[in-house]
């Protein structure tokens, strides 16, 4: 891919899944009663951020009906509540929240995906879907030239990360990294890697994740940048 542009026009136009397909479509028609007046996006969702960005942000999958609506990763659900105004709180974003794709939201120094970029049943993506997928994970990883910190939001974002690199022949630590919340890794092509739980309702409202916590990465994202950036 020459930029992130043409991958994006690229991802918004997969129709690889037959069973992904059949479900965002299906969302899209029937839509929440809240949302009947959405006209749903009801594709597969890009990434969003700075092309110049050294934080990338990898989630799981858009949600039915927030990425899928909306048309922007993490927009329009609760898990993005968090994650923008944690990007906000640590100078990542210029305002805290994020509803549609022209409400006005920048992103500076971060980049946003997924490893699936179209909505799943039960928010549960097939293996052989994660591996369809993969091709623009690897594709985003490349074109994001100065990308020093990633932070992986769940442990599935976070093996697939490493899995990806792997198959690109980067060297892997070994022993493997292991996800936890919190995990920080300097990996050896010279990017750290932070792991997060995710802030999904099942996380947030139960408190096995808390906005401290959450936030705790964020900060320890913009640290590792500045250590970087100074040498360290």
């Amino acid at each position: 891919m020459r930029n992130l542009t043409v991958l994006n026009t690229a991802i918004a136009n997969c129709t690889t899944c037959a069973r992904l397909v059949t479900y965002r479509q299906s969302i899209a028609r029937t839509k929440r009663r809240q949302f009947m007046d959405w006209t749903y996006w009801g594709r597969p969702v890009p990434g969003f951020g700075d092309p110049q960005a050294r934080l990338y942000v990898l989630g799981l999958a858009p949600a039915a009906h927030g990425g899928n609506r909306t048309g922007r990763v993490f927009t329009g659900d609760r898990s993005g509540d968090w994650l923008y105004e944690a990007l906000y709180r640590h100078g990542f974003a210029n305002q805290a929240s994020s509803t549609h794709r022209d409400d006005g939201l920048a992103l500076s120094d971060c980049y946003i995906g997924a490893t699936v970029r179209c909505a799943p049943p039960g928010n549960k993506p097939a293996p052989d879907e994660f591996e369809h997928c993969r091709r623009f994970l690897r594709d985003e990883l490349y074109l994001l030239k100065k990308n020093r910190v990633v932070i992986a939001l769940g442990k599935i974002a976070f093996d697939h990360y490493l899995k990806t690199c792997r198959m690109e022949g980067l060297e892997i630590p070994s022993p493997t990294p292991k996800f936890g919340h919190g995990a920080t890794y300097r990996l050896p092509w010279g990017v750290t890697l932070l792991g997060s739980y995710h802030p999904s309702q099942q996380n947030t409202f139960t408190g096995k994740l808390t906005r401290p916590m959450f936030h705790g990465v964020f900060a320890r994202a913009r640290r590792e940048l500045s250590r970087k950036l100074n040498g360290a």
